[in-house]
């Protein structure tokens, strides 16, 4: 059974376990996700994410009972125009799609001719949430531009960014980041981001001496974004490397709704939870 968590990191981090780093086989994937949702700290975990490559292979066939109520978040690996196809294959397991996630363009491409398939896709989903993952690069803006037209207009779409990677140039500066949350609480619009958040601070790996961006720097800096802080202010909570500052950013408002940011995939759910626990932001009274 779920205990309360905190409602400023309900549904905070999705459970990518088959991805890499973690690249767990789809079995033991679905395995420890239903321990998760049963687990004390059910409120905090999301979907189990999986690609769409898998569902159109028939690799989720035979994992789970129609009568459970399994539900994924659909990452689009096989294309827009794929993606249907996919959808279809969820209905007869019994699984619904919470949420379906899709680059519309690689790093350098213009991501507009993409996110116009995407929002069209969207407006037949019945309702479900769609992200565009939108490179931080040529386009962004017109990008959130057209994703908050599309929302006004009532189609459920929303903006995805990636954090990390298998190389530097996929981190995003701590300015390039203050930007992004900033552009989308001008607009209203959330936002997911995706890799390299599996902890809670920014620091360095020492394997890939890579500098990663902390959860906890991107929660403290969406907060105060989303009071009016300028973009110089955002970028330099999402600096810090002390946890102390980022836990007095949240200090009160445990019970809050989160604000823009809708979470982040991990393909750990101890790893955050660990962190949130040490930083005195989730109860540890219990065991993970």
């Amino acid at each position: 059974m779920s205990t309360q968590l905190p409602t400023l990191v309900a549904g905070l981090v999705d459970d990518a376990a088959v991805f890499p780093p973690g690249s767990a086989s789809l079995p033991d994937a679905v395995q420890a996700h239903r321990r998760h949702r049963v687990a004390w700290y059910a409120d905090l975990v999301g979907p189990l994410l999986l690609p769409a490559s898998a569902i159109t292979a028939g690799e989720l066939s035979g994992l789970v009972d129609p009568e459970e109520g399994f539900a994924i978040g659909l990452i689009g690996d096989t294309g827009l125009d794929r993606l249907p196809f996919a959808l279809s294959f969820l209905p007869p397991l019994g699984v619904t799609a919470r949420q379906v996630e899709v680059p519309v363009a690689r790093r350098g491409e213009d991501p507009q001719p993409g996110l116009t398939e995407l929002v069209k896709l969207a407006e037949r989903l019945d309702g479900v949430p769609v992200y565009a993952e939108i490179p931080l690069t040529f386009g962004l803006m017109g990008a959130l531009d057209a994703l908050a037209d599309s929302r006004a207009r009532g189609v459920p779409v929303a903006a995805k960014f990636r954090t990390g990677g298998l190389a530097a140039e996929l981190f995003p500066t701590p300015a390039e980041l203050a930007a992004v949350v900033c552009a989308c609480r001008d607009r209203g619009l959330p936002f997911k981001l995706t890799a390299g958040l599996h902890h809670a601070v920014r620091h360095v790996d020492p394997e890939t001496g890579f500098t990663h961006h902390g959860f906890g720097n991107v929660l403290a800096a969406t907060l105060a974004a989303a009071d009016g802080a300028t973009i110089g202010a955002v970028a330099e909570l999402l600096t810090v490397r002390d946890e102390r500052p980022l836990v007095q950013a949240v200090d009160g408002r445990p019970d809050a709704a989160r604000p823009l940011w809708v979470g982040f995939g991990s393909c750990s759910i101890v790893e955050p939870l660990t962190d949130l626990i040490r930083l005195g932001l989730v109860d540890g009274g219990f065991e993970a």
